[in-house]
């Protein structure tokens, strides 16, 4: 039985007139017509048209969940690995809220090389990019595993108002964390189901009746695909 995708543009197609739309994430204008930068998936709102790219690296932006790994402990804060071409750094002011003396105390008490935390980009200012921890969801996250996805994907992992993440989460008795770095970091019953789901999805996001598909692998208690 043939898949059904949805439609894929490639680099330099015409996707429309920039009279009547304006131009999106991933595309340009040349002369009057707006024009896909990427291989990806098409998005048409009714003000902007847009594309979706099917592959590519992680650019941080400002207030973005991200999942990073505390590769190094400096004297005023840690720097992050973030998936991402850039690396981050969490300043002390950032990632602890009562006031510590840094001069006299050892701050790898609070987060060490090797440590997963859930953290919000703050700051992308002249390339650098700043972390904080200032924020309701962010933690350290401990336990569970973590795996990669492509950042682009993660809108689909997520998708409508959760609906995609939290049925995950439900039919697997998990805690999922979704980094829009591509970072997943799972933890509780059923991981390896769980994993399965999260990385069909990565590779079949352009699959038209996913949902179901899912769905079916969740509901199967052996999680094999049929």
């Amino acid at each position: 039985m043939t898949e059904e995708v949805r439609d894929i543009v490639i680099p330099g197609e015409i996707l429309g007139d920039a009279k009547e739309k304006r131009a999106g994430y991933g595309t340009f204008i040349e002369d009057g017509k707006i024009i896909s930068k990427f291989l990806g998936i098409p998005k048409d709102t009714n003000e902007y048209l847009s594309v979706i790219p099917l592959s590519g690296v992680y650019i941080p932006r400002r207030e973005d969940k991200v999942i990073g790994f505390i590769t190094d402990v400096e004297k005023a804060g840690w720097l992050v690995d973030i998936n991402s071409p850039w690396q981050a750094f969490l300043p002390l002011s950032e990632g602890v809220d009562e006031f510590i003396d840094f001069k006299r105390t050892d701050i790898s008490k609070f987060f060490d090389a090797g440590d997963v935390i859930y953290a919000q980009v703050g700051d992308t200012k002249r390339g650098d990019v700043q972390l904080t921890m200032r924020t309701p969801v962010a933690r350290k996250l401990k336990g569970g595993i973590t795996i990669n996805i492509t950042p682009s994907k993660v809108p689909r992992l997520i998708g409508k108002e959760g609906s995609m993440i939290n049925t995950v989460k439900e039919k697997t008795g998990t805690i999922i964390r979704v980094g829009q770095n591509g970072v997943v970091w799972i933890s509780g019953e059923n991981v390896e189901k769980a994993i399965k789901a999260i990385k069909m999805i990565d590779e079949k996001a352009h699959i038209i009746g996913l949902t179901d598909e899912i769905t079916k692998l969740l509901s199967d208690k052996n999680g094999n695909e049929n």
